[in-house]
């Protein structure tokens, strides 16, 4: 079964870019937002085993909408994609504990890092 996965960025294009690569493997997309205020009540409702989250959006940034999302649910997995520069934001995204920070356009590591969470469990859950 398939990892459950509300997708955050503020461009519908790279939301359906995302689900394109993520629907064929088997995966859920069970939301989506375009800003960190829809993201924070969108994981509220929906529960998901793991959110793709851009950093700049209007509204909420993705680093803000993050910490309250982690504030709500400290097992929250969080992956950041972004064309932003890395080091910029790696101490950000590491104080955070997020699973990762990889660049939006790299389909291929993104999957790759959804499907090794597959084989593990989200912390506080049972299988």
């Amino acid at each position: 079964m398939g990892i459950r996965i509300l997708v955050v960025d503020d461009s519908s294009m790279m939301r359906k870019l995302l689900a394109k690569v993520l629907k064929p493997p088997g995966h859920l997309i069970v939301g989506e937002a375009k800003n960190g205020i829809e993201a924070l009540e969108l994981y509220k409702s929906l529960q998901p085993d793991l959110v793709t989250m851009d950093i700049t959006m209007d509204g909420m940034d993705g680093l803000s909408a993050a910490r309250e999302i982690l504030r709500y649910d400290s097992a929250a997995r969080i992956l950041f994609l972004s064309n932003l520069d890395e080091e910029k934001y790696r101490g950000d995204v590491e104080r955070l504990r997020a699973i990762g920070f990889i660049n939006k356009h790299k389909s291929e590591e993104v999957l790759k890092l959804i499907e090794s969470l597959e084989k593990t469990e989200k912390p506080g859950t049972e299988g």
